[in-house]
Parts: structure tokens; C-alpha cells; sequence
């Protein structure tokens, strides 16, 4: 393999960091910071999900989903309505107002794709995807052998939020 400036997870942890920074800045006004914008886009998705569906599939733990939704729940962009049968168990809804800025939210985040990937050809978009989706499998897999008993790694999700 050639010599190359960076390693892979720095420069996979300098997009994750620099996309947070790019979209947090794009939301600032509507008070939607780097830890929230991705439920709201998980919810738009599969409105009704309960907190634990949403940690599993964005792989957070269920503290940081909880504090998150919470933020997002006192800014009015979301309600949490717990189950009848069992108040633990919260299922998630977007109010009117996390709909009326979905185009704006979604919209950012395709800004941000697109400029990641200026100058690339479609092939080589596609050729990045899967190597990415390779190497998140390679990743699951392993942070997963290598985890106690009770804590094993989620299945990193295919585009449709699917399990690879």
C-alpha cells in the first residue's frame, strides 16, 4: 500500500467532525445543534420509532438518545408518548413544527453529500459508497468479536436503514 498524509480513521473522523460543524452551522437558526439533526432525519424516515429503535439504528447509546430527544422534545420538534401497557417504553413523533422544516433539514444534508463529493465521477461515487459500506462491516464485525458478552456491536444499516 502506498504512503499516504492521513490514516484512514483520521480522515474518516474528519468528515464525521466537519459534516457535524457544516450542518450544526447550516441549522444554527432553527436551534438544532450536532447532536439532533440526526433523530429528527431518522424520524423523517420512520415517523413512531421508540427511543430504543432510534439508538439502535443511529448506533448511540440510549443516554445520549435520551438526552438528545429531550433538547429536541423542549424545542418542540418532537413528543414522546410512552406505552400504556409500559411508561419505560417511549414511542417518538415529530410535531408540525420538526415537519414544516424537513425540506430544510434534508436539504442540508444533501448540500453536504454533494459537496463532499464534487469533482468525483458517478462511478466513483458509487465506488466510495461501497467501500465505505465494506469497511463499516469490516468494523461492526470486529468491534463485535471483541466486545463482552452484553454489549455486542450493532450491524452497521445498508442506505435503507436496513442491516448490511
Amino acid at each position: 500500500m502506498a504512503e499516504h498524509k492521513y490514516t484512514i480513521p483520521r480522515l474518516i473522523s474528519l468528515l464525521y467532525r466537519s459534516g457535524h460543524m457544516y450542518i450544526a452551522g447550516r441549522l444554527k437558526e432553527r436551534e438544532i445543534g450536532r447532536g439532533q439533526y440526526i433523530f429528527l432525519n431518522a424520524l423523517y424516515k420512520g415517523d413512531g420509532l421508540s427511543q430504543e429503535e432510534l439508538a439502535e439504528y443511529l448506533m448511540i447509546d440510549k443516554g445520549t438518545t435520551a438526552k438528545a430527544l429531550k433538547k429536541l422534545e423542549e424545542q418542540g420538534y418532537v413528543v414522546r408518548k410512552a406505552r400504556e401497557s409500559d411508561k419505560r417504553f417511549n414511542r417518538v413523533f415529530l410535531t408540525p413544527k420538526a415537519l414544516e422544516i424537513k425540506d430544510e433539514v434534508r436539504g442540508v444534508l444533501s448540500d453536504w453529500r454533494s459537496l463532499l463529493t464534487e469533482g468525483l465521477s458517478e462511478n466513483d461515487k458509487e465506488l466510495v459508497w461501497t467501500l465505505l459500506e465494506r469497511m463499516g462491516e469490516n468494523a461492526a464485525r470486529l468491534a463485535k468479536e471483541a466486545s463482552p458478552p452484553d454489549g455486542p456491536a450493532p450491524e452497521p444499516k445498508s442506505k435503507e436503514g436496513e442491516p448490511s
